[in-house]
């Protein structure tokens, strides 16, 4: 296992070994398949137009699990025959390769065209081309689609299956005559596919040469085709192997249209799904449309494909993927019932949305050379589509704000291990590229690019943005370009603030001491150990410190143009009023005051009308409890301010409360009864006064921040066991178990109602949930299930739960049930138990998925011991970790620094809880 504090791997192998040889390149891919959803097989036909660099007799393309026939190659070139056959082909199926040879070479500057032919099982392995079910009005149906990204092209066609080599591709699908054919691009002709004997016109492949290849024989032994069609399509632009998608199944459709603000032209939309769940399609369809125009004005770039589709999955890895022209995704990605939706399910489904389209500009028009610049990819995406733009469609959800604990703590408590990996991480070999599809290159990135637009102006990043996309319009990029961009726009040195956050692992925290003329500030590497070393501490970041400061009259103004570029530095203002770095929020670092001015600023957090905002009082309860998991801090002073939060009003910051008191609940999770006792009290005292106050019924009239305000408390309550959160709970269960009427349960409490009836209950309580696992109504009402079975505490169940993960639940929903299992007391150990036992099983399900790496965090991350982490790495010594090691390498981590934050406050935390609980008792 190489090094995972810098992210690289093989080390002792260069890049260039995992790429293509050079000596030739694809122009264009005709290619034409062949799907038979009765057999869950495949077969293609490719011709593929190659522009030859280097005088060569062998061509090497990328393909795994493909059954390839004899290769043939044809060329004017050729001084003999045009057109010569293969004379070896050698499989590496380590490196997913293939290699042809000729007899007679093709001549460097010629062109040629690679006639190949392959076949191939449709998996449900949820990567290359797959085949998803669903259960219609009884009965199984079966249909297929593509995931590619990152690179499973290979596992559907030769390929040169790297994001640099982009080419031209013409699609054609061979299907039964009742199924739906989808691609990237729009429908040219549909026909039934009946081989005359004659050949088409040299456009695309002949439909005897197909009939031939595909042996489409009739009842008759003639090659009739009988009941089946062909699909042409329209021939895509430039793009990436990985964006090219394509589908076959019975699918129905909605459609809607947008108007091209830029040009006038109308762009159909249409959203796809079975004809089960069709009808909870219509939200994210609105959204596509609301969205689209938005993208194109801001970015003054015209989405330039003539259609844009979305197909929905009952089965799907990741929770979507921008194929340009057909985006594709999970059904908790883009369906919801209206009369059912949760306003998280809704959120969801809109931001996702959001977030795919942004990348039909970041990633389908404009591409990373190498993935290891996802980031310009994935940040972008976040950044613009779960923020920017989302914000101009649902102001009401103060997504900006929200960001902060989705996000921004998100990437900060990744990236403050010692296996965290810089936002650009080298990943030369294709088995490590799935692990960096992670928080640091999703959140971190968004959370650099927002510290940036911030810091720029928000105009003028959008602005750096437009001229980085018209100047590599179907081209690659690094992340020079974009400085490039913005640089260009704002007039400042782009480079020189920001490659350390990019380049370099880690961020900063800042340490701010009070002197006669004001503060010093000092930036060092954070660590959640608290403990780098001074090899680890070398990095000096760039570090906008955004001071807001109060005057005579206690108006509050913010200096955005004061930059940490050193160790340290001294700052003149007056101390003697309220002041805080990073106002707003939108730094990528953590702020450590002294203990009398974090007492002072919690004063001012809770005072009416105080001057911090929103943001600011977010950051500073994180900041407070993080800083004491490292040892800078103490925990006792973290809950401290929590305590004089108690009249806090706004949703998000009950939202940053909640999340760091869960993080300090999970370590306590061994300790006596009596400390726990103490912590569910003190989570009582926080959040009942809520539920009393919002109550468990919701209006139409609500807010969006009441809503959620109210589904927080209640969820909390609960967890901390409020006996009259969870008799209401259970009575509203109760009546829905036995009268199967949910009417009582509102959508927002639907996953804490679950999980709590079957918490608190036995069995009865676990079948009703199982049930609606099995004939889910919505997909939340199915997560909700999945995470309900998980939280029984009943350990035969428990069993029960972790062996029908294995023969009963869809690979996609498995992660689920290990998330749910790992935030439960009674099943924590036990799931990295059932991890270890049923290990080969797993690594098989997961075989080359996004999931494995977060199967293993959940497996293990909770725990808490130095003994548990010499257990975790016993276990895995000697086994094939490649393709989860940083997934490893960070749980790891987080044990130790659990460990570590526990032996460092448990007698802190416990007798403030005591001295807390003594206190209240005599109130």
């Amino acid at each position: 296992m190489s090094s995972p504090g810098t992210g690289a791997v093989n080390p002792g192998k260069s890049a260039d070994e995992f790429r293509l040889p050079t000596n030739v390149r694809p122009t264009h891919y005709d290619l034409t398949f062949k799907t038979d959803l009765e057999a869950l097989t495949f077969q293609g036909y490719g011709i593929i137009s190659l522009d030859v660099n280097e005088d060569t007799d062998e061509i090497q393309f990328n393909a795994s699990g493909l059954n390839i026939d004899k290769a043939s190659i044809q060329s004017e070139a050729l001084k003999t025959e045009q057109t010569q056959e293969s004379t070896e082909s050698i499989n590496d199926k380590d490196n997913e390769r293939v290699k042809v040879k000729f007899a007679t070479a093709l001549p460097k500057g010629s062109k040629a065209k690679l006639h190949i032919s392959w076949d191939g099982k449709l998996t449900d392995g949820m990567t290359g081309y797959y085949y998803s079910c669903t259960e219609i009005d009884g009965k199984k149906s079966y249909y297929s689609l593509t995931q590619f990204e990152p690179t499973a092209a290979r596992r559907a066609f030769p390929s040169w299956d790297e994001p640099a080599i982009k080419a031209e591709f013409t699609i054609s699908m061979v299907s039964r005559a009742d199924t739906v054919n989808l691609s990237n691009m729009p429908v040219v002709s549909e026909k039934p596919f009946v081989a005359d004997g004659k050949e088409d016109d040299g456009k695309a492949v002949g439909k005897l040469k197909l009939a031939k290849t595909f042996s489409l024989k009739g009842e008759s032994g003639s090659a009739d085709g009988k009941g089946w069609k062909i699909t042409r399509f329209e021939k895509t632009p430039l793009m990436s192997t990985y964006l090219v998608a394509f589908a076959n199944g019975p699918f129905e459709y909605l459609e809607s249209s947008y108007t091209s603000p830029l040009s006038g032209r109308k762009v159909p939309l249409r959203i796809y799904a079975t004809s089960n769940v069709i009808h909870q399609a219509q939200f994210s369809l609105d959204v596509k449309a609301k969205v689209m125009p938005i993208y194109e004005q801001t970015f003054e770039l015209e989405y330039p494909l003539p259609k844009l589709d979305t197909l929905v999955a009952h089965d799907f890895d990741a929770g979507a993927m921008e194929n340009w022209g057909l985006i594709t995704g999970r059904t908790s990605a883009f369906l919801l019932d209206p009369k059912k939706a949760d306003l998280a399910a809704k959120k969801r489904v809109a931001t996702v949305t959001s977030h795919e389209c942004a990348h039909l500009w970041f990633g389908d028009v404009v591409t990373m050379a190498w993935w290891d610049n996802l980031w310009l990819n994935e940040g972008f995406a976040t950044l613009m589509g779960e923020v920017i733009i989302i914000d101009k469609v649902f102001p009401e959800w103060k997504v900006n704000t929200e960001f902060i604990n989705y996000h921004l703590n998100r990437a900060l408590d990744l990236d403050a291990v010692r296996s965290s990996h810089p936002i650009e991480v080298p990943v030369p070999d294709a088995n490590q590229i799935n692990q960096i599809f992670d928080a640091l290159s999703y959140s971190k990135a968004g959370s650099v690019l927002r510290m940036l637009a911030a810091f720029v102006g928000e105009e003028t990043f959008l602005k750096g943005v437009s001229i980085y996309l018209k100047k590599h319009l179907y081209g690659n990029t690094v992340a020079k370009d974009l400085w490039d961009g913005i640089g260009e726009a704002s007039g400042r040195d782009i480079p020189a603030m920001l490659d350390n956050w990019i380049m370099k692992i880690g961020f900063p925290v800042v340490t701010v001491k009070e002197t006669p003329e004001g503060i010093s500030v000092r930036q060092d590497r954070f660590l959640s150990t608290g403990d780098p070393s001074e090899e680890e501490n070398q990095t000096i970041w760039q570090i906008p410190l955004n001071i807001l400061t109060t005057d005579g009259s206690g108006k509050p103004s913010v200096d955005r143009t004061v930059v940490l570029k050193d160790r340290e530095t001294n700052i003149s203002l007056d101390t003697t009023r309220t002041f805080k770095l990073n106002a707003g929020t939108n730094g990528v670092y953590r702020v450590a005051y002294t203990p009398e001015r974090l007492r002072k600023l919690g004063e001012e957090a809770a005072r009416e009308g105080s001057v911090l905002s929103t943001q600011d009082r977010m950051g500073l309860v994180s900041d407070a409890l993080i800083l004491a998991k490292a040892g800078i801090s103490s925990t006792s002073s973290g809950l401290e301010l929590i305590k004089n939060l108690r009249g806090e009003k706004e949703n998000l910051v009950w939202s940053s409360i909640s999340t760091e008191l869960a993080g300090l609940n999970k370590i306590f999770w061994e300790q006596p009864q009596e400390v726990r006792d103490n912590f569910d009290a003190f989570r009582r005292y926080l959040f009942k006064p809520i539920v009393d106050r919002l109550g468990y019924e919701y209006s139409e009239t609500d807010s969006p921040d009441t809503v959620e305000l109210r589904t927080l408390a209640i969820t909390v309550a609960a967890a901390a066991n409020d006996k009259d959160v969870v008799s209401e709970l259970q009575s509203r269960f109760k009546h829905f178990q036995e009268t199967g009427d949910d009417s009582k349960i509102p959508a927002d409490l639907l996953k804490v109602t679950y999980s709590t009836a079957v918490r608190k209950g036995g069995r009865a309580e676990y079948e009703t949930v199982k049930k609606v696992y099995k004939n889910p109504p919505t997909p939340s009402a199915k997560i909700g299930a999945m995470l309900a079975m998980a939280a029984t505490k009943d350990k035969e169940l428990i069993e029960e739960m972790l062996q029908f993960i294995l023969s009963d639940v869809q690979i996609q929903d498995t992660m689920y049930y290990f998330s749910g299992a790992s935030a439960n007391r009674a099943a924590r150990r036990r799931i990295g138990e059932f991890f270890e036992e049923n290990y080969d099983k797993i690594c098989k399900m997961f075989e080359g998925n996004f999931s494995l790496s977060y199967i293993v965090k959940f497996s293990f991350n909770g725990l808490t011991t130095e003994k548990d982490a010499e257990d975790v790495k016993k276990f895995f010594e000697g086994k094939d970790t490649s393709k989860y090691n940083l997934a490893l390498a960070q749980s790891l981590d987080a044990i130790h620094a659990n460990a570590k934050w526990l032996e460092r406050s448990r007698e802190d935390v416990t007798q403030w809880l005591a001295n807390w609980r003594k206190d209240n008792d005599k109130a």
